[in-house]
């Protein structure tokens, strides 16, 4: 084994060391001003002891006020002010660091980083980026929600855990750093890349997006005040919620962003809702839903029973109709009687009139006025002689006379009888019942010559007599058809003068 060189110097323990620097220094500096901002500061510990840090460009101390001073203090420290801590210098050895003991504070002038932030805001509120006619509402209920946070710390925890608890919703983390020289680059960079997802690409473009750090001094947050940040949280298309430090820290990034949330627990409370209160509100309402429902039927059947009263009966709405009815039947019986009574009677009559003109009489009537007029002739004929034989002059004129006009009007009173006995003739034949059997029709006749109008009462077996236009048959019925005989010549049947 190499020994190590002998020494002169004693051998002191770590102990011993640390009180030695630790009288060192409290006697080197007794009291002190020291000129800082306050940094770190997070208010009284449980115990009533405070804890921060004062700070400049380039360095830092760590200060402690005893819970007995601080009651005392009429200024108390505030996160980024400027002050002047007068106190006493001591070492903490279990650290092996040194810090003051602060005895009084007094202000010093806001601190450079706060009045940087400050003009920072200044100059993006005048460009409109933290108006509240920008802000976005926060869907009620996502389908994605985006998060851009650390994946190791305990802010990503708290939300997956709040989440799933409230309303389980898909989560998708965006990490980055939330502390450091690019942190601020790479929030921003996540904000715009959850926007940047198309609507229905591989992956889910969320709903909302919580942009979320723990608590820490002001300057762990600094990279929430970077413009950088600030203007992707304000150009964000998807509904932003911030949720920065605690609820007493404020970062830029929560006057650009749609919602300001105090912590990242409180955040996931207000993406989502609580899904048992909303099944309960839901149940509710169906029952409400329900309830009313009931009601409004019941008000409907009371209102229907109301009417129903108020309206006559059934049987009286048609008891007056119904006896009208049975009026107007027993009226159109009469009416169909007398009608048919009223039209057998001019039927009579016509039948009377057309046989008092019939052909047969008519030409008799004619043939006995040319019989007359043969006679009358015959007689002019003879007087004609005589008067030839006469020698008077004048009367042998005025028979030529007559003779010239007696030709004439023989012949035009020959001639209108001629036309007359035609349209006696056709009218004769137009009223025959021949005439409708060459359309197609066909008289039945009993065995008796009566003409049948009617199929009812007429048996299985009965022979008819069936005329058409070319002549007529014989047939017996059977059942629903009848055998037909031998076909009868057409001059075979009876004279009947008239169809009916």
């Amino acid at each position: 084994m190499v020994e190590s060189p002998a020494t002169n110097a004693p051998e002191v323990s770590v102990s011993e060391l640390s009180g030695a620097l630790k009288r060192a220094i409290e006697d080197q500096f007794g009291f002190v001003r020291v000129r800082g901002e306050v940094s770190g500061w997070r208010g009284p510990h449980s115990s009533g002891h405070c804890y921060f840090s004062l700070k400049d460009a380039s360095a830092r101390i760590d200060a402690v006020i005893w819970k007995g001073v601080y009651g005392r203090m009429r200024v108390r420290p505030e996160e980024g002010l400027e002050v002047i801590a007068t106190g006493k210098i001591t070492t903490f050895p279990g650290k092996s660091a040194y810090q003051i003991i602060v005895e009084s504070i007094e202000p010093a002038g806001v601190g450079a980083l706060l009045a940087q932030l400050e003009a920072r805001r200044k100059m993006l509120a005048a460009e409109g980026l933290f108006d509240a006619g920008r802000k976005q509402l926060i869907p009620y209920l996502p389908e994605i929600i985006g998060v851009v946070t650390s994946p190791t710390g305990a802010v990503i925890r708290d939300i997956l855990h709040r989440i799933a608890d409230r309303f389980p919703r898909p989560v998708l983390v965006w990490p980055v750093r939330v502390q450091g020289d690019t942190s601020a680059v790479e929030i921003a960079n996540a904000i715009n890349g959850f926007n940047a997802l198309p609507e229905a690409g591989l992956i889910p473009r969320p709903s909302v997006i919580i942009v979320a750090r723990g608590g820490g001094s002001l300057e762990d947050l600094w990279s929430f005040n970077e413009e950088i940040v600030v203007r992707a949280a304000a150009n964000s298309m998807i509904p932003l919620i911030s949720a920065v430090g605690h609820e007493t820290d404020w970062t830029l990034v929560d006057h650009a962003a749609d919602l300001r949330a105090p912590t990242p627990t409180g955040a996931a409370e207000m993406c989502v809702p609580v899904r048992s209160e909303l099944i309960n509100q839901i149940n509710d309402l169906a029952r409400r839903h329900a309830g009313a429902a009931g009601r409004y039927l019941e008000r409907r059947k009371a209102e229907l029973r109301a009417a129903a009263r108020a309206l006559p009966a059934g049987e009286e709405l048609i008891s007056l109709p119904r006896q009208r009815l049975d009026q107007a039947g027993e009226r159109l019986a009469g009416r169909l009687s007398a009608g048919m009574r009223e039209r057998q009677i001019r039927l009579g009559s016509a039948a009377q009139k057309l046989a008092r003109h019939s052909p047969q009489a008519e030409c008799a009537r004619v043939q006995e006025k040319l019989r007359s007029l043969g006679l009358r002739l015959e007689g002019a004929l003879r007087g004609r002689a005589r008067l030839e034989l006469q020698t008077n002059e004048a009367r042998r004129e005025r028979l030529f006379s007559l003779h010239r006009r007696l030709e004439p009007a023989l012949r035009t009173a020959n001639r209108r009888r001629a036309e007359r006995l035609a349209g006696l003739d056709n009218l004769m034949n137009s009223l025959s019942y021949k005439k409708v059997l060459t359309r197609g029709y066909a008289l039945v006749r009993d065995t008796a010559g009566k003409p049948l109008r009617q199929a009812a009462g007429i048996g299985a077996g009965a022979r008819l007599q069936v005329e058409f236009a070319d002549g007529a048959l014989g047939v017996t019925v059977n059942g629903g058809s009848a055998a037909a005989g031998k076909p009868r010549p057409a001059g075979a049947e009876k004279k009947q003068g008239t169809l009916f």
